[in-house]
């Protein structure tokens, strides 16, 4: 983990950004943003290997809109689209220049939404690499719950677009339950309006390999954003959360927290958290805890956070990163009160995401989620 404090006139390495793929460089596993990354087992959406198959798998939408809230296959010049900035890896410009038709998510001005509206992308095969866009776009003075849910079998790269107008209130929780064969691939970009507040939950439990990057820009100041991750990761899974939170307003604030287990030989997870706070972001607050939970021997948790500092006119900022084995005394004083292994074994993981489950807001998702950790704690963890 580190901090820097910026002097005037220091120089940031700047990523490029385009939408064109041949601007990025092929990651070589040797870049900071690949390291930790698998490359090999990408299927060739790095660097276009996948040339033969590209576009030739299929991932099909499916739509349950709350009243209120259109949701649209659109065309890839529809001039919502992109508006967030361009993208700044070569996966995700590959998925820009590869998608042919973009689902929008709209929330119409002023429009309370009770239900969420559910958006669900179901993969049909691995063989052949798919590429997707989705645009969450939420009207000023309105509020909603967005779920968008990832199942089936597929090789795939997407953008997530998030736009939160002025004074919004929106929850957008990406539910990646893909069967044991898939590969994602996915960049989300968060641009937070005046006085807006936006809670992004990303929860990964199925996957061979998924690798998800939520950024965060503010359009304005007094911007809210809590950033709320959970993973399970079993044998020979890589599952890898890498997050930016670019405070670039005044008095904005950013919470940022992942937990994550893992059992099983060869289980892997990463979890990257970098924060900037721009000269020009005074009153920033801000604070990203990553805590894992390491079940069994023979599997790995990486936890790097960072924090960069520029302007010394901040409310808060901090970090925290914690990653421990399964405690042995908790479970033997549940099973000296009579209470079976097994079961023992769930609730002290149950109380171990309890608390971040109990964030989300959306109580009938906190119940599946929970039902949802308990079927993963009933795998074989080898």
């Amino acid at each position: 983990m580190g901090v820097t404090h910026r002097q005037p006139g220091d120089v940031r390495p700047v990523r490029v950004a385009s939408f064109d793929p041949a601007d990025h460089p092929v990651p070589t596993g040797r870049e900071e943003e690949w390291r930790f990354t698998p490359l090999r087992r990408l299927r060739g959406l790095h660097d276009g290997s996948d040339g033969a198959t590209a576009g030739a798998g299929k991932v099909v939408v499916e739509v349950d809109a709350a009243a209120g809230v259109t949701v649209e296959q659109v065309a890839r010049d529809d001039a919502r689209l992109g508006t967030t900035g361009a993208p700044d890896d070569r996966v995700a410009a590959r998925a820009w220049q590869g998608f042919e038709r973009a689902t929008v998510v709209t929330v119409p001005r002023e429009c309370e939404v009770d239900q969420p509206t559910a958006v669900t992308f179901r993969g049909e095969s691995a063989e052949g690499s798919v590429f997707g866009h989705t645009l969450v776009e939420v009207g000023p003075m309105s509020s909603s719950v967005v779920v968008l849910e990832y199942v089936g079998s597929a090789t795939y790269a997407d953008n997530v677009e998030i736009v939160v107008g002025d004074g919004a209130r929106v929850t957008v929780v990406s539910l990646l339950t893909w069967a044991d064969d898939a590969i994602h691939l996915g960049t989300h970009k968060l641009k937070v309006g005046r006085d807006a507040r936006v809670r992004h939950v990303v929860v990964s439990l199925g996957g061979d390999l998924v690798r998800i990057r939520p950024t965060v820009a503010y359009d304005g100041p007094g911007g809210d954003a809590e950033l709320l991750g959970l993973y399970f990761a079993d044998a020979g899974q890589h599952l890898e959360h890498r997050l930016f939170v670019d405070h670039g307003a005044p008095n904005c604030t950013s919470r940022v927290t992942y937990k994550g287990a893992l059992q099983g030989e060869h289980a892997h997870t990463v979890w990257i958290g970098d924060v900037r706070i721009r000269a020009s972001a005074e009153g920033t607050d801000t604070y990203e805890i990553n805590r894992n939970l390491v079940l069994t021997e023979g599997a790995r948790a990486d936890s790097v956070p960072n924090l960069e500092i520029e302007t010394g006119e901040v409310v808060g900022a901090g970090h925290a990163s914690t990653t421990g084995r399964f405690d042995d005394e908790q479970l033997f004083y549940l099973q000296s009160r009579g209470i079976p292994e097994d079961l023992a074994r769930r609730l002290v993981v149950r109380g171990f995401f309890a608390d971040l489950l109990g964030k989300i807001g959306v109580p009938e998702l906190e119940t599946r989620l929970m039902l949802a950790v308990d079927a993963e704690l009933e795998r074989p963890s080898r």
